[in-house]
């Protein structure tokens, strides 16, 4: 349900805010009341709005960096796994570089490299999961391919793509769509981070991590500013968590 609200807040946050975003109309710095459900920021605006419409660059953002991750690191994963010798070993080394580093660090270097902005935030988070997924695949494609059904199937005259694309992929791709379930939670946080430190989207726009960094002035008498979105970050993040364990027993 979590989830869901969050999803409805990204692709139609005028349903649940009707409120201006971006300009100021109420008194700066207002408690939470009837009129203002969580108050008001520094120049007026709505924080309740402020924080529905983030939703879309937040988790907007998260969708690309998994897709990202996911694609790329599956790609890598099944090419290490299916050809072995030096092609494996060149991309696991390759692998266990960019997992040695930390992933905040990867996300810096490449946004220094692409520049600013919610969708190079969003590639910069991305390629610092492509490793997670690579190892994941990987592991799951040498594991699947030594089963019998696999044996039988290229002694029933069947080509390796077909293998692969028929049994291989299919039958690796579980705990991988369960790890996408974390790394979408894990994604928004790293979003939030970036956006907090002024990497993300510029001001005014209600990005979740920018909300909270502009409020930190402010966090000694005006409280409501950076424990709402932080809970609206916390809550996301756990019900993508739930939603991991959720797969995990299904898949």
């Amino acid at each position: 349900m979590v989830l869901a609200v969050a999803v409805i807040a990204a692709l139609f946050p005028a349903l649940l805010a009707t409120d201006d975003p971006v300009s100021g109309t109420a008194t700066p710095l207002a408690p939470p009341s009837a009129e203002n459900w969580l108050g008001t920021d520094a120049v007026g605006r709505d924080l309740y709005s402020r924080i529905v419409f983030g939703a879309r660059h937040s988790l907007s953002g998260a969708v690309i960096a998994v897709v990202l991750g996911l694609v790329v690191g599956t790609l890598v994963g099944l090419l290490a796994g299916t050809r072995g010798g030096w092609v494996d070993a060149v991309l696991m080394r390759g692998v266990d570089v960019l997992l040695s580093v930390p992933s905040l660090l990867v996300s810096l270097s490449v946004i220094i490299i692409l520049g600013f902005g919610t969708v190079n935030s969003a590639i910069a988070v991305g390629v610092s999961s492509v490793a997670t997924f690579a190892r994941l695949v990987r592991s799951q494609v040498l594991k699947v391919a030594a089963t019998d059904y696999v044996e039988a199937a290229f002694g029933s005259g069947g080509t390796r793509t077909q293998v692969l694309l028929r049994h291989v992929l299919p039958n690796s791709l579980a705990p991988v769509i369960a790890l996408a379930a974390v790394q979408f939670g894990s994604a928004i946080l790293q979003l939030a981070t970036l956006g907090f430190l002024g990497y993300g989207a510029p001001p005014p726009t209600p990005e979740w991590g920018l909300i909270i960094a502009e409020a930190r002035d402010y966090i000694a008498t005006s409280w409501w500013l950076t424990l709402m979105p932080g809970l609206a970050i916390v809550a996301v993040v756990l019900a993508a968590n739930q939603l991991s364990r959720a797969l995990r027993k299904v898949l």
